[in-house]
């Protein structure tokens, strides 16, 4: 047996101690912020296995799991494996919590800075534009930060478009006049 580890127990707490699994979630981020998201990725997988076998129920908690793991794929330059997570994520946000959660929010920004990441810049656009801003701005208000950072993402996909025309340029500098005042 590893050291500090018999039947179940880690350093004394059980397996399913709430601190305990808190405590994985809180290294998992702090490896994350320090650039070393393989190692980040391990954390989160490791807590993503321990919540589906122990809380397979905890449907909000899985999906916050599997929010961390596709960080850690996106800031490993994996997009496309991040992309497929989030568009999962995204969809069970909507069908629990509906397009005005603040959580489903943040689930299709990811997923919107992610297709724009992989140019994808006509489905980035057509989901921020379509979808997420108005759910941001009626149930957040246009001065939220998640608001705004709609706003500058929807202009970023506007202007790096390779097809974008001057009315593109006209409204990306629009849309970033109106979110630095």
């Amino acid at each position: 047996l590893q050291r500090g580890y018999s039947e179940g127990r880690y350093l004394g707490r059980p397996e399913t101690d709430v601190v305990r699994c808190t405590t994985m979630v809180a290294l998992g981020d702090a490896i994350r912020v320090n650039r070393r998201p393989e190692e980040a990725l391990t954390v989160f997988e490791a807590h993503a296995a321990l919540v589906r076998r122990l809380w397979p129920h905890n449907e909000g908690g899985i999906l916050v799991t599997q929010s961390n793991i596709a960080n850690c794929l996106g800031q490993l330059g994996r997009h496309d494996a991040a992309l497929t997570l989030e568009r999962k994520i995204y969809a069970k946000r909507v069908a629990m919590f509906g397009t005005s959660h603040q959580g489903t929010i943040m689930a299709g920004t990811n997923q919107a800075i992610t297709l724009y990441k992989l140019a994808l810049f006509d489905e980035a656009k057509h989901s921020i534009r379509d979808q997420l801003l108005p759910a941001a701005r009626q149930s957040l208000g246009a001065d939220n930060n998640l608001t705004l950072t709609l706003e500058h993402n929807l202009a970023m996909c506007l202007r790096s478009h390779p097809e974008c025309t001057r009315d593109d340029l006209l409204e990306a500098e629009t849309i970033m006049q109106e979110v630095v005042q």
